[in-house]
């Protein structure tokens, strides 16, 4: 069984915008500094590096499907700029009053992507900067990292962390 790191998208990997809600298109996509290379280091270390991203402005009419699947490949194009990718992406446009799996902090997508990347969640962490990506990877099994923090600022300092241990 693989190992993986599940990370959030938005403000974890990219930056949020000035209001400080998620990005609404590719234009608007902005790597964190320092996310790129953590996200190198978790494929060098052998760890599948996987992005599970609640995106519910579609539903709620904020921005289109089409919208949120330019951001994301904005977001592949600057990673694979710096020679970085991503193992894969998990997108949950349901909304927070939606009863449905997927969303965090339910654990359905890091679910999902055990399944089909055959993960050892137990062996595998989360990392995102709301408490609900937290609240999914402990559901799934997982060792859960919070960023944005004093003691963890950011993803480098969550895979730090990771791979120290």
């Amino acid at each position: 069984m693989r190992r993986a790191c599940f990370l959030d998208r938005d403000g974890t990997i990219i930056a949020l915008r000035s209001d400080g809600v998620s990005v609404r298109s590719a234009d608007e996509v902005r790597l964190l500094d320092g996310a790129t290379a953590a996200i190198a280091r978790l494929r060098a270390a052998g760890l599948l590096a996987i992005v599970v991203t609640n995106q519910p402005g579609v539903v709620l009419g904020l921005y289109t499907r089409e919208s949120v699947t330019a951001a994301t490949a904005r977001m592949h194009e600057l990673l694979a700029e710096a020679g970085v990718t991503l193992d894969d992406v998990f997108i949950c446009l349901h909304g927070p009053t939606d009863d449905c799996a997927c969303r965090k902090p339910r654990p359905g997508m890091l679910l999902d992507a055990a399944a089909r990347h055959g993960i050892d969640l137990a062996r595998s962490f989360m990392v995102g900067d709301l408490e609900t990506d937290v609240a999914a990877g402990e559901a799934a099994g997982c060792r859960s990292l919070r960023i944005g923090t004093p003691e963890l600022p950011d993803l480098a300092a969550a895979v730090e962390s990771i791979l120290s241990k």
